[in-house]
Order: structure tokens, then sequence, then C-alpha cells
């Protein structure tokens, strides 16, 4: 990596992407952060400039549910930084009822999936020309509890959920990054860009922020030091950073330990894996978000 490595960070105005990106500041890397308002991205500049002297920080806005937004940011830091050394797809969403994209997808399948997909297919080119770079992606042990899994259909699956429901959701989405991971570590072989998953824990940050309940939640769990998001954040920073990880590819890392973990079924499973890449190229390729 460089004296300053450039690191684009999702969902980086608050919670474990927040704390990610402070921690990579401190360790001079120059940041490239997304964020959906100004006012957010200036509450994270000045924690920046408190804790950092002189972060170097650079801000693109867009909303990560909109591909048309996500590949605009991804084509604008492209055209600032023809190399980038770390990708970190952080930002998710927990909703708890369904809500559809004006583009026709539902909310938790657009942020949590399609728009990692989207992003790093976007900025494939400047990651290769680090010669070494890293793409980390936040997926979750939420992922053990998907239901079943069809594709392409969940793709497109915009039906009704409860709150309760909502989980599963929640987690199929976080199965798909951990299966898109290991297809793009294979495509990526001999390139010198890697890509890793990881399981943050359970981390009390924004990410549950609709039940109305989580404040007090949060305040409970805080008490008990249960779900400290800087162990959520640690993993991240050593996927990102640590020599251990340089050669690795397609894994998926717990938080804490750093050890693999093995995915829930079909998390692994190869053919699943291509069949995902392939119904995910061709669904962005119709609504003519990639050539």
């Amino acid at each position: 990596m460089s004296t300053y490595p450039i690191i684009v960070i999702t969902g980086a105005t608050s919670g474990l992407g927040q704390l990610a990106a402070i921690e990579l500041a401190k360790r001079g890397a120059h940041l490239v952060l997304t964020a959906r308002n100004e006012k957010r991205a200036e509450t994270t500049k000045n924690i920046l400039e408190d804790l950092v002297p002189n972060p170097k920080v650079h801000f693109f806005f867009g909303d990560l549910s909109l591909m048309k937004d996500v590949g605009r940011i991804g084509n604008e830091i492209k055209a600032n930084y023809p190399k980038i050394d770390v990708l970190v797809n952080n930002a998710g969403l927990h909703g708890f009822e369904q809500r559809v994209t004006s583009e026709g997808f539902a909310e938790m399948m657009a942020v949590n999936y399609l728009a990692p997909w989207l992003l790093t297919h976007t900025l494939l080119q400047p990651l290769m020309n680090s010669k070494n770079a890293r793409i980390v992606n936040v997926a979750s042990e939420a992922s053990r509890n998907h239901g079943k899994l069809k594709l392409p259909e969940d793709l497109t699956d915009t039906s009704a959920f409860t709150a309760r429901g909502s989980s599963i959701i929640y987690g199929k989405t976080k199965l798909l990054n951990i299966m898109y991971t290991g297809e793009l570590g294979r495509q990526l072989d001999g390139t010198g860009v890697t890509v890793n998953a990881l399981n943050p824990g359970f981390n009390v940050t924004g990410l549950g922020r609709e039940l109305g309940f989580s404040s007090v939640l949060a305040k409970i769990l805080n008490a008990l030091h249960i779900g400290d998001p800087r162990k959520g954040a640690d993993i991240i920073i050593r996927l990102a950073t640590e020599s251990q990880y340089q050669e690795v590819t397609g894994g998926y890392f717990n938080v804490g330990t750093g050890r693999p973990i093995v995915p829930a079924y079909p998390g692994g499973d190869i053919i699943m894996q291509r069949q995902l890449w392939s119904a995910t190229k061709e669904l962005l390729q119709q609504k003519g978000m990639i050539e």
C-alpha cells in the first residue's frame, strides 16, 4: 500500500463504518466515504477532525438503495481516484416492513446486496490498479436464518413481511453477501485484488433504528457490555490492513478471533454462488445499470 492508502467505506456516517473510519484515519488512511446527507457527513468530518490531526477525507453523496445513485457514486469516485487500495462495503439496513424503491427493488435487498455488488463492479479497475487491493464485505451470522433461497426470484421479491418476518429477509441478504464474496474471490484470482466477508457480531448501532424500543435496548446492552461495536469495527480493520489476510480471498471471518467461519448452506456452494452471480449480473443488465 502507498503511504496514504485510499480506503472507500460505505455507511461511514454512523455505527461500525464510522468507528472503522476513525481508526483508519488515525493510521493515516485517505478516506473516501459515502453519505446520504450532508449533515451526517459534516458531523462525521467534525468527529474525525477532533480525533485526528488534518484527516484526509472526501465525501460522495447518494442513496445506496437506488442503483442509479450507486452507479453514479462509483463513477464519481473512479474519476477522482484512479487507484483504490481498500473498498469496505459496510452500509446495511434491517427494515421492519417492506419498502419498494422507485426502481422496483425491495429496499433491504437493494442496500444490503445489490448496492455492494454494483459499487464493487464499478470500482474494479481502480482496485486492480492498486496491485494489492482488498475488498471487505460486512456480512453477518444472521445469514444462518435465511429461509429458503430461491434464485433468481429472491433478488426481485417485493412481498410484504412483518417485523418478525424481516429477520429472514435480512439474513438472506447477508447470505448473498457471503456467496457473492466466494464467487468474486475466484473471478479476481491473479488480479492482485482479494475479497473477504466478515461477521461483525451483534452490534449496538443504528441498524435496528426502526424498532421503537431500540434506544432503550441499546442502553441495556451497553450497560451489560453486550454488542460492543468496537469489536465489529476491529475485524473490518484487520481484514482491510493486516498482513495475515493479504493473500487470503473468498473467505468469511469472525469478529473477535478473526478466524474463518463455515457459512450456512448454501453459503459455500460453488454452483449456487455462480448461479447468484449470473442472476445478479443479468438483473442489473436488464435494468440498464451495467453493460
